[in-house]
């Protein structure tokens, strides 16, 4: 049996691997996190049936990486996305769509009949994001990570995954930008001071269902 990958505040992961894959860096993380052969091989470049290193892929950590993330960015910008979705087309230039995100996250890189929603909280009282903070953190959970869409007052402009805190912390995101596991105070988050690749303000999550 491969054991599962896990991942805590302080980690290094491989980064984006363009200024416009910072989603598509996220949900390959996040298929990551739900599925050890595939993490398997993104590390090692080991298949399900390989045995040892004479039969691994000789490509980099970063260069295996980068060939998945390309592979989430065409589909979730095409017209048909993941699991055969038809959804909007969206130009690569702006990043990763959140229909694009919720197809892949359901069908590519979660726990088998994940359903995921979209729930915008830019425009909304500090009372509410505290909410959403919490409803973050009760949705998320081991093999169902979330998308948090940040940017500045006027437009979403970069993406982190959001994961289940596990060394005390409120909770903890893969920051495509640096490769690293950070932590995201609560007070970051409703305050809109998240400080994460030039962004501040939280502008919406793809996350898990709350009523699955």
């Amino acid at each position: 049996m491969i054991a599962p990958f896990r991942l805590q505040a302080g980690d290094r992961v491989p980064v984006q691997q363009s200024t416009t894959t910072c989603g598509s860096a996220c949900l390959t993380v996040a298929r990551m996190l739900v599925n050890p052969a595939f993490a398997r091989w993104i590390r090692f470049g080991l298949e399900d049936d390989a045995k040892d290193e004479a039969a691994s892929d000789g490509r980099s950590v970063e260069e295996r990486f980068a060939a998945h993330e390309q592979v989430v960015a065409r589909r979730t910008n095409a017209m048909v996305g993941a699991g055969g979705r038809i959804q909007a087309p969206w130009p690569r230039a702006l990043g990763t769509p959140p229909w694009g995100a919720i197809g892949e996250l359901e069908y590519g890189a979660a726990v088998p009949w994940a359903d995921y929603d979209l729930e915008w909280f830019r425009f909304v009282r500090p009372a509410t994001l505290d909410r959403a903070y919490t409803s973050l953190q009760q949705r998320v959970r081991a093999g169902r990570p979330a998308l948090l869409y940040i940017g500045n007052a006027w437009l979403p402009r970069h993406v982190v995954l959001v994961m289940p805190a596990t060394r005390g912390q409120e909770l903890d995101v893969y920051e495509p930008s640096v490769g690293r596991v950070l932590d995201l105070p609560r007070r970051a988050f409703v305050e809109r001071q998240m400080r994460m690749a030039g962004w501040d303000v939280p502008w919406g999550a793809v996350w898990d269902d709350a009523r699955q």
